[in-house]
């Protein structure tokens, strides 16, 4: 990030942390931040990779709960092969959304095809939570699929964007929601100017790819910049860059959250520990693998 003084425009600049999910996969973990929570219904951002799996590697993220949340993975590159206790066996590619409502509760997995990890893969993507409104914590849980056409691309002058979920620019993406934002990835060629809904109270910019300018701030792979309700501002790529939008309403209360669990009130998250530590969670059909319950 540059040293000019933090523009009016900008709330909060979160650099990320570096997080190992196990086996030396590296992501970089934005949201939840000590400062910020959430943006809008975001609770949980990661950005994965990229990595290179050698061969014989691959992604193996065992079974595992969640509550009160909807998942969101999007991929710039390489697949992930998800699995469900509903059922569901989903591949996952670029321009793709995998749109996981847990309810009152999940358990999924994601790994490697044996197709792709005998040869050796790439992967890199944002892996990101919702938090649900509180009168729809305990829907049944649901998995929909929304593949890359079916996702409507807002055209600007030297900026395509795909609208992951939401409302934005007179478009709705097809991915349920539950309260009103918008998700936007937005690819922008050298010197074009990236616009920003501006019709959300809560709203971020995260850099991906590449670098940005925002009032002058330069902000470079891997920031994400919350800005103040209202602001207007001007965000512009130098030599190209792959951006994420988002926000959307405040929460309509406080959420807690504890390891894959999200809930309105402790006491639910307790109750979610004890259902996974004692197995009364519905089983991934064909998987015999488990993330224990973490201690603490």
């Amino acid at each position: 990030m540059s040293d000019i003084a933090q523009p009016e425009s900008v709330d909060l600049v979160i650099a990320p942390r570096t997080r190992d999910l196990g086996d030396g996969f590296m992501v970089r973990r934005i949201l939840p931040y000590a400062k910020r929570r959430h943006v809008g219904p975001f609770v949980f951002f990661d950005h994965m990779g990229p990595v290179q799996f050698e061969k014989g590697q691959g992604l193996d993220v065992r079974p595992h709960p969640h509550i009160g949340l909807a998942t969101v993975t999007y991929l710039f590159e390489g697949e992930i092969i998800h699995r469900d206790s509903l059922g569901v066996i989903q591949p996952i590619r670029p321009g793709d959304v995998n749109w996981m409502v847990a309810g009152r509760g999940i358990v999924h997995s994601e790994r490697t095809r044996d197709a792709l990890r005998a040869e050796g893969t790439r992967l890199h993507g944002i892996q990101s939570w919702l938090a649900l409104p509180q009168d729809r914590q305990e829907i049944d849980p649901s998995f929909r699929h929304h593949g890359e056409r079916s996702l409507p691309e807002v055209e600007k002058p030297g900026v395509r964007m795909r609208l992951i979920a939401g409302k934005a620019f007179g478009a709705a993406s097809p991915a349920e929601t539950f309260a009103p934002m918008f998700y936007l990835d937005a690819e922008a060629s050298a010197g074009a100017a990236i616009p920003l809904p501006d019709d959300y109270e809560e709203r971020a910019v995260y850099v991906a790819i590449g670098e940005i300018t925002l009032d002058g701030m330069l902000c470079e792979s891997g920031t994400m910049v919350v800005l103040k309700p209202g602001a207007k501002p001007e965000i512009a790529t130098r030599h190209g860059a792959r951006v994420m939008l988002l926000g959307g309403a405040p929460l309509d209360g406080a959420r807690h959250l504890w390891w894959n669990f999200v809930a309105s009130s402790p006491e639910r998250i307790e109750q979610a520990k004890a259902d996974w530590k004692e197995g009364r969670f519905p089983a991934v059909p064909g998987e015999s693998e488990f993330i224990p319950l973490p201690e603490g």
